[in-house]
């Protein structure tokens, strides 16, 4: 088990990442439901920014908790689903993988914008990208001091919205890929899919359990999250010039 300390420095440069990740990803779904013709999110006041109206107390607070006090263990967390009604969509089969394609499309959006954050910062002071960790040592000056916490933040923020877009897009409902797949198939393999949707979160958890011998969970929480999140923060430090890597 991870120390007190340790917890709370690492949930320090990872609460808000995450917090605007999952609240963001909802958000992303209301949005272009609203758009396609469903003010069911915007009528429940959930078309909102306000992080209150996104967060589930197991999904958004506990479970990540226990992520991070059980080490080894799986990151996940999620927020309130936004809720949708197809029915009162323009076209609900093409509007469905539109909507459920938003909240990855918004993480992807997310980690992209982190990471021109993170070149930004090392453009201002590029000594900031080779003492970047998360147990630093005093900063010299005032503007690393200022620049290091959102450096880390951004770096967070990156391999944070990756994961939870690649998780999403697994393609079993009712995650994300699930619902785009469901929506993109012909009738009659969709509406086999869609008997499969009330087990799905039970599917999840097995293929969880049984991930040390299928290892799929963990190929997608750390070799594809890693890999995307390191191409991603390497491309916004090339554009930005600084010729450094974090």
């Amino acid at each position: 088990m991870n120390s007190l300390p340790q917890i709370l420095h690492t949930i320090s440069y990872m609460g808000l990442p995450l917090l605007f990740a999952m609240v963001l990803h909802e958000y992303a779904h209301g949005w272009v439901a609203n758009r396609c013709g469903d003010p069911t999110a915007k009528l429940q006041g959930r078309l909102t920014m306000n992080p209150l109206a996104h967060i589930d107390p197991f999904g958004t607070v506990i479970l990540p908790l226990l992520c991070l006090i059980i080490p080894g263990g799986f990151f996940l967390g999620w927020a309130k689903p936004v809720p949708v009604d197809p029915r009162l969509m323009h076209q609900p089969r093409r509007d469905m993988a539109l909507v459920a394609a938003a909240g990855p499309a918004m993480n992807l959006a997310l980690a992209i914008g982190s990471a021109l954050l993170f070149a930004l910062i090392l453009s201002i002071d590029p000594a900031i990208g080779g003492a970047q960790s998360t147990s630093e040592e005093p900063s010299s000056t005032w503007h690393q001091m200022f620049l290091q916490p959102i450096a880390a933040m951004s770096i967070y923020s990156v391999l944070i919205n990756v994961l939870l877009m690649l998780f999403n897009l697994l393609p079993l409902p009712p995650l994300d890929g699930g619902r785009i797949l469901t929506s993109l198939l012909p009738n009659t393999a969709a509406m086999a899919l869609r008997r499969v949707e009330p087990y799905g979160m039970f599917i999840l958890m097995g293929l969880i359990i049984l991930d040390p011998q299928i290892h799929l969970i963990h190929t997608i929480t750390s070799t594809l999250t890693h890999s995307l999140s390191n191409s991603i923060l390497s491309t916004a430090v090339g554009l930005g010039g600084t010729g450094n890597t974090p």
